[in-house]
């Protein structure tokens, strides 16, 4: 088992959350807004109530009457969520009673009663196998009739705009195909209709786009049918209907349609932005339903392109934090996707971005997730040798020793990042480059903590902590021996009494304490399971080592090995921490019980030499327990 493959993965966002436009305005919130404003207005004095405050007592009482309510209502002053009703549909007593609806969506919906009468409103109240195949008639007649009348009279848009309006409403009408997708997605693909909504993106008028966007977006999420009755739909049901849906869609080219139309999108317009949101919303469906799906849209679109300019951009809108999410979602565990990546000089557009936030932090909250994906990414695509050589050549390894130095959020993230630079035989130049950047002494630092002074209770390892013991456990594994570069790293735990091997001493007491408790756990779900007569299958003990090594067999395991270097290559600090064990009731023997563990477990596979004949990670082991167990 490869331990490096398995912690060199950085976090995504859960799947679950997906993003979401930001809700408008509550009619609540409207309403104390109107207060707010009311109250802080002054009355001009040609007002002609006579309880209206006069310029001799400017701070006398004025009754407003149900006169000037009504009037102002008449004329449109407020309407909470542009509710066209709202005042039209209060009782006597002035509870509302409106409909939620603006007046553009009324609108709508009355050219959809126009062109499909009551029989299209009881479509939408209940959608049965004869509703949905009225809703999909509709769709298809309203796409011909404007296909019709726009090749008919090209250069006249009064002849089409009619037609127009009911194709508009005909593809929002099949918005309610995802509440029964069970019944709704087969019929929709039989007829043809996901081939003809589809094929409506490349319509001249880029607001059908947008509203067929929005209608893919919806029939996509992974919660379609949720709403459903238990026992109407399972959730095997909808994962097999949502497959037929999302198959129509690829053999139609989907995915190249909707990267044309995000270049035609200008996200300065309201609309066009939330049709931007939306396709990119489709592609984190299509990407969580599928993963494989994200080397066929890199390789098939310009998707990799129109991220990173995106990106780029200096304001922080939404779009942006998503494409950024995006970006990070497609190289992970890619290899295709990562090198595009570095074909598309990704590599130091990245870099450009991150260095905004040298000195300065991200604004909010969603400019910080912004920042963090786009760390991510950058950690993704390290784990490729070619971007660590282009990470090299674009001075990278100087930029995030400069974000150590500084006291900003981007620090942890640049640790993160050079953990994952230096990694694997191929970040050996990067290690080299590293101390010749004086990062060792920033980097000590950190380790040892000395940010925070007040705290001097033993924790954990935090996130810092674990990229750090990385980084040192690469420069000992990558930097060649006798070197100037290793001989400084050495001489970092010879100094000030051998502060940092008691460091490494304190961080390894408690990953074993954590570790403690794991082991206790398993070891009673193991006896439960004998004394049910049933064995324990190698699937099993994989499953309790991974348990393991989350719990703190991974920082025990990195601890050892730094430990075992350092004590073959100097023989006072062996001497001292060979002392600092025994008043642990320890020897050198017990961190060579860990590294055996270790080396049981590296993938052979994976675990190769490098070009230049370096031994592979079971040999530096194996040589590393033989000097422990001779000591």
């Amino acid at each position: 088992m490869d331990i490096d493959k398995l912690f060199k993965v950085p976090k995504m966002p859960a799947g679950s959350n997906k993003r979401r436009m930001p809700d408008n305005p509550t009619p609540e919130m409207l309403k104390r807004m109107r207060m707010d404003t009311e109250d802080s207005s002054v009355t001009t004095p040609s007002s002609t109530h006579d309880d209206a405050p006069s310029k001799h007592n400017p701070r006398a009482a004025y009754v407003r009457d149900e006169e000037d309510e009504e009037a102002e209502a008449a004329e449109g002053a407020f309407a909470p969520g542009g509710d066209a009703d709202y005042f039209a549909e209060e009782d006597e007593e002035g509870r509302f009673f409106g409909g939620g609806l603006t007046k553009e969506q009324k609108d709508i919906l009355n050219i959809f009663d126009k062109a499909g009468g009551e029989e299209a409103r009881e479509d939408l109240e209940e959608l049965s196998l004869p509703g949905i195949r009225r809703l999909l008639l509709r769709f298809e007649r309203a796409a011909n009739k404007n296909q019709d009348q726009r090749s008919k009279y090209p250069d006249d848009p009064t002849k089409f705009i009619d037609s127009e309006a009911d194709l508009d409403a005909a593809i929002k009408g099949l918005l309610p195909l995802a509440q029964t997708p069970l019944l709704s997605y087969p019929e929709f693909v039989k007829t043809g209709g996901v081939a003809r909504l589809v094929g409506l993106l490349t319509h001249e008028n880029a607001d059908i786009a947008i509203d067929i966007v929005e209608v893919v977006h919806e029939l996509t999420d992974e919660e379609v049918g949720n709403e459903i009755e238990e026992g109407e739909e399972g959730e095997g049901t909808r994962e097999e209907a949502l497959k037929m849906l999302v198959e129509a869609l690829m053999e139609n080219n989907i995915f190249e349609l909707l990267v044309n139309n995000l270049s035609r999108l200008n996200e300065a317009e309201e609309t066009d932005r939330s049709g931007v949101f939306h396709i990119l919303g489709i592609f984190e469906n299509l990407l969580g339903f599928n993963a494989d799906f994200a080397p066929l849209l890199v390789s098939k679109t310009p998707i990799m392109k129109w991220i990173l300019n995106r990106i780029q951009s200096k304001a922080h809108v939404e779009n942006k934090g998503y494409a950024a999410e995006l970006l990070s979602i497609l190289l992970q565990n890619n290899r295709a996707n990562r090198l595009e990546l570095g074909n598309q000089d990704g590599v130091d557009a990245i870099l450009k971005v991150l260095s905004q936030y040298r000195r300065r932090d991200p604004v909010d909250a969603d400019e910080t997730e912004f920042m963090e994906n786009v760390f991510d990414s950058l950690c993704s695509a390290l784990a490729e040798p070619e971007i660590k050589k282009l990470f090299l050549d674009s001075e990278g390894v100087d930029l995030m020793v400069l974000m150590m130095k500084e006291k900003m959020q981007s620090r942890s993230r640049s640790i993160k990042v050079l953990d994952y630079a230096m990694s694997r035989q191929a970040g050996t130049a990067t290690c080299e480059v590293f101390v010749e950047a004086l990062g060792l002494k920033t980097l000590f630092a950190t380790f040892m903590g000395k940010t925070s002074k007040k705290s001097k209770a033993v924790v954990p390892a935090s996130e810092d902590v674990s990229h750090t013991l990385g980084i040192v456990s690469s420069l000992f594994s990558n930097l060649p021996s006798d070197s100037s570069a290793r001989i400084r790293l050495l001489t970092k735990f010879v100094e000030n009494n051998y502060e940092k091997a008691e460091k490494l001493l304190e961080i390894r007491d408690s990953a074993q304490g954590r570790l403690k408790t794991i082991d206790k756990d398993i070891d009673t779900e193991r006896k439960e399971i004998l004394a049910q007569g049933e064995e324990i299958d190698s699937e099993e003990e994989d499953m309790w080592y991974l348990r393991r090594l989350d719990g703190g067999l991974f920082t025990l395991q990195t601890v050892d090995y730094i430990l075992a270097w350092i004590v073959m290559e100097d023989d006072g600090i062996r001497a001292h921490v060979q002392q600092m064990l025994s008043r642990r009731n320890k020897t050198l023997k017990d961190i060579a019980n860990t590294l055996q563990i270790y080396h049981d477990n590296v993938d052979e596979n994976d675990d190769v030499s490098g070009q230049d004949g370096a031994p592979s990670r079971k040999e530096i082991l194996r040589n590393l327990i033989a000097f422990l167990e001779g000591c």
